[in-house]
């Protein structure tokens, strides 16, 4: 037993499970076959989950009373139930059937008031667009799937929806045609001879038609405004990634021109004359090349007030500045924020890690010994450190000069002890002569340095 759902989306065919669930099958049966579902909204979808529709005003008209199933007789014009007692049922809950398929039916349910264990649907149902949705089960009564169509769920899949799960342009049902119905008629209900049209309250919920052709701006000036729109987008969040930018988002000051055209020979001072009439001028600056220091005709005037540049905006465009016609506007960089940003952040992160620049106290011990006792009469060189670390520093060099001496103290008397031939004497007391020598023409640089060692030489190998 099959039925086939028009929908705006595309055609899906439902296959029913009439002997497992015949209440469940024959309450869809004769609301497909009374056209209860005609233009009823899909008005929830979850992606990769599933969707629901069968309330043929929508749960967010206040016209909508859920649905009705086919035991309530719902008026097929107003969509209303005449029987609202019995507007809800009690579906089959079939065990061996799971929601493990995409494209499972199952009615929608609620657990009934005189009852927690019991639940009932009227007629919402749903299809899962997902394999496994092992959410639903025991809370949907399964009662068919789809066999066609599989494309048509695809699309409701991939629609573009609001916070609510609702999507932005209508998805709806059309049509529904009853391939075959095994079950019997009801009592009341008579199948109409044609379609019936929407409802004034199903119109109200139209947000964006299924059928309207949404015009797409194909304006090249707009598309290449756009364009340039996207790419300063991209290229200034690279920036901020790169720590070149602040923020993305940073926009000029407000107070700075950004002047043009000018003469080379125009100067810093000429502009600040000439502009200092329409407010007070916090800096000027005109731009030259770093190597040659030639001016690269533009400059950039920074004003105290937002008023006095915007001023100075309307009475200076185009005005002769040293024979030439100047442009004025706007300034639109953000180099000198973005500098004061940065070194702003290599300051801290500088005083966070230490070093250069980033103790505090680095100015505090800095001292120069010229000031404080007349010249440098010390042999080194006392810039930063203090008077603990130059005593410190002359304790040392005590020290290695006591311990120098003390060595050759005990060196002399270790000689001395020892009995020694005359001749082993003898070389004992040339060795430290010619080590005297040594040190003595050392430090007097004596030309014929090269003849004592050869001397020296000779005395070893007597």
């Amino acid at each position: 037993m099959s039925v086939l759902l028009e929908t705006s989306a595309g055609d899906i065919t439902i296959d029913l499970f009439v002997d497992e669930a015949p209440k469940a099958c024959q309450n869809f049966l004769k609301l497909c076959q009374i056209k209860y579902y005609n233009f009823s909204p899909v008005y929830q979808v979850q992606s990769d989950f599933s969707f629901q529709t069968g309330d043929p005003i929508g749960p967010d008209s206040k016209d909508s009373d859920g649905g009705s199933s086919i035991w309530g007789l719902p008026d097929p014009t107003t969509r209303k139930a005449t029987r609202p007692a019995t507007s809800s049922f009690e579906p089959e809950f079939i065990p061996k059937r799971k929601h493990v398929e995409r494209g499972t039916v199952s009615f929608a349910t609620t657990q009934s008031k005189h009852d927690p264990d019991q639940r009932l649907a009227a007629s919402q149902f749903i299809i899962t667009l997902g394999d496994n949705v092992d959410q639903l089960d025991g809370k949907a009564a399964i009662f068919g799937v789809v066999v066609e169509g599989f494309d048509a769920l695809e699309k409701i899949n991939t629609s573009f929806v609001d916070r609510d799960g609702r999507p932005l342009k209508d998805i709806r049902i059309l049509h529904t045609v009853v391939l075959d119905d095994p079950s019997g008629d009801i009592p009341g209900i008579e199948e109409p001879l044609k379609s019936p049209v929407p409802s004034k309250a199903q119109l109200a919920t139209v947000r964006i038609a299924y059928d309207e052709e949404l015009e797409e701006n194909t304006d090249p000036e707009a598309l290449e405004k756009l364009r340039r729109e996207r790419e300063a987008r991209a290229q200034a969040l690279t920036l901020e990634l790169i720590g070149d930018l602040p923020s993305a988002d940073v926009t000029p000051p407000e107070q700075v021109l950004f002047v043009c055209k000018l003469n080379p020979v125009t100067q810093d001072e000429d502009l600040n004359l000439i502009f200092s009439r329409f407010g007070k001028i916090l800096s000027c600056e005109v731009i030259r090349d770093r190597k040659s220091g030639d001016s690269l005709q533009y400059a950039f005037i920074e004003f105290a007030s937002k008023e006095d540049c915007e001023r100075a905006y309307f009475k200076m465009q185009g005005v002769l500045i040293d024979d030439h016609r100047i442009h004025v506007d706007f300034s639109q960089s953000v180099s000198r924020l973005a500098d004061s940003w940065r070194d702003t952040t290599k300051s801290k992160t500088a005083r966070k890690r230490g070093g250069f620049g980033g103790i505090d106290t680095l100015e505090k011990k800095r001292q120069y010994r010229d000031s404080d006792r007349g010249g440098y009469e010390d042999s080194r060189y006392g810039y930063v450190f203090d008077d603990r670390d130059e005593t410190s520093s002359k304790d040392r060099d005590r020290d290695r000069d006591y311990k120098r001496n003390d060595d050759r103290e005990r060196d002399r008397r270790r000689y001395r002890s020892r009995s020694r031939s005359p001749r082993r004497e003898r070389r004992h007391y040339d060795h430290d002569r010619a080590r005297d020598d040594k040190d003595r023409y050392s430090d007097r640089h004596r030309p014929d340095k090269r003849e004592y060692r050869s001397d020296d030489r000779y005395r070893r190998h007597r």
